[in-house]
């Protein structure tokens, strides 16, 4: 009986200091996390943070990030400590209490000798195992935690799946694109509209530019055709279907993007270039190179097309880079082309050559282009000028440029012409 009473009592007290070491544990690395994505920045981005001389200001930041965990982590040592130490008491307390008791038994001829010790093991061996399993109550919680992060991510719901099975798949697109009383605002910024009602046409073939200041929308269509968001209000169409009836991934294996901050990967340029389009061939990837002005300074490198790119394409220029972005579109060859400031970091010589490849890519597709150089979107069948997240005008260069001082692109190209 004397052992049956104190079981529980053990039990309790491991169970007691693992409920605490969870919520310990959760605290501590929700503050971890923190810590670790200032230092995973820090060294990310070494290159600006030398440049700007702030390697203090990131340890300092580090460590006040550090100072959350550190104080969990005293809580938890003096909570592991005084549990543990409950424990031990409880455990090493009941064995001295045991041998008492079996000695006043055997003393007083109510129990064996081997009786005692029978009860007397089972009792040691059962502890024991009670405590190895408390003893492991920190690496438990800290697996609870991280498993409930992983099952988190797991059974999280996606507002945008592009691989819905149902959805229909389209095999053919002419390019007609249209947005319909667009309204969006990002999700991080709910109440700041950056669209209102907005609406705009282009036809299959066509080139449409959209102008203005930064933050007037610009982008924000690019990423609503790709669909990376959904208007909150309206629909956005690709030969008159809704993007969010149709297979996105085969609505995007008709688009291409080249984003004013071009993405490479940490592979050759070879690989980065191939990256536009499944099975490439050499020939192919040379083409789209040449076209895009960069056959030249690829093939004056020790190492060719083999030459490695580096982690986010630091091995290279901006310039490069982005030639190599526009390559990669060029070989993917699609209906519909976005240009988000394709050629904002080539210098005067190669934005000529690289804009008068984009213009012949740019036959028989659509395409909608983002520029702040007003100098190369003169040519598009339709410009729009943006503010507010509406259309202040539309229409052709000479067209809009005739509207005098009157008109919004007027006098945007009159500031940008003065500015030069």
């Amino acid at each position: 009986m004397l052992v049956i009473f104190l079981h529980p009592l053990i039990i309790f007290c491991y169970y007691i200091k693992k409920a605490l070491l969870m919520s310990f544990a959760k605290k501590t690395a929700i503050a971890q996390a923190r810590a670790s994505q200032v230092a995973s920045e820090a060294v990310a981005q070494h290159r600006t943070v030398t440049a700007f001389s702030a390697q203090e200001k990131v340890v300092l930041l580090f460590k006040e990030n550090l100072a959350g965990p550190r104080k969990a982590m005293m809580r938890r040592s003096q909570v592991a400590g005084i549990t543990f130490g409950m424990a031990n008491f409880c455990a090493f307390g009941s064995m001295a209490l045991l041998y008492w008791y079996g000695g006043f038994l055997s003393k007083k001829g109510l129990a064996s000798f081997e009786d005692f010790f029978k009860v007397f093991l089972v009792f040691v061996n059962t502890s024991r195992t009670i405590g190895e399993a408390g003893a492991l109550a920190p690496d438990i919680a800290k697996a609870s935690v991280a498993i409930n992060a992983v099952f988190e991510i797991i059974d999280r719901k996606t507002e945008i799946d592009a691989d819905v099975v149902d959805a229909e798949k389209l095999t053919k697109v002419e390019g007609q694109v249209e947005l319909k009383n667009v309204s969006f605002a990002y999700p991080s910024r709910p109440d700041i509209m950056v669209l209102k009602g907005f609406n705009l046409k282009v036809q299959a073939g066509r080139s449409a530019a959209m102008v203005g200041q930064s933050g007037s929308g610009k982008s924000t269509i690019i990423g609503l055709l790709e669909r990376f968001y959904d208007p909150l209000q309206g629909a956005v169409f690709v030969d008159g279907r809704n993007l969010k009836t149709m297979n996105l991934q085969s609505v995007r294996l008709h688009i291409a993007l080249v984003s004013q901050e071009p993405t490479l990967f940490a592979m050759s340029i070879h690989d980065n270039i191939a990256y536009g389009k499944e099975g490439a061939t050499e020939a192919e990837i040379i083409e789209a190179a040449r076209a895009a002005n960069a056959h030249n300074f690829i093939s004056a490198m020790p190492e060719g097309y083999a030459t490695f790119a580096g982690d986010r394409g630091l091995q290279l220029s901006g310039g490069q880079k982005q030639r190599i972005a526009i390559a990669r579109a060029i070989l993917k060859n699609p209906k519909i082309l976005l240009l988000d400031e394709a050629t904002s970091a080539l210098d005067a010589e190669s934005e000529q050559v690289v804009q008068e490849a984009l213009d012949r890519m740019m036959v028989g597709r659509t395409t909608l282009i983002v520029a702040h150089r007003l100098s190369t979107i003169q040519n598009a069948d339709t410009i729009a000028v943006l503010q507010g997240g509406v259309i202040l005008e539309q229409g052709r260069h000479a067209e809009l440029l005739s509207k005098g001082e009157k008109g919004a692109y007027y006098n945007l190209v009159h500031l940008q012409t003065a500015t030069h």
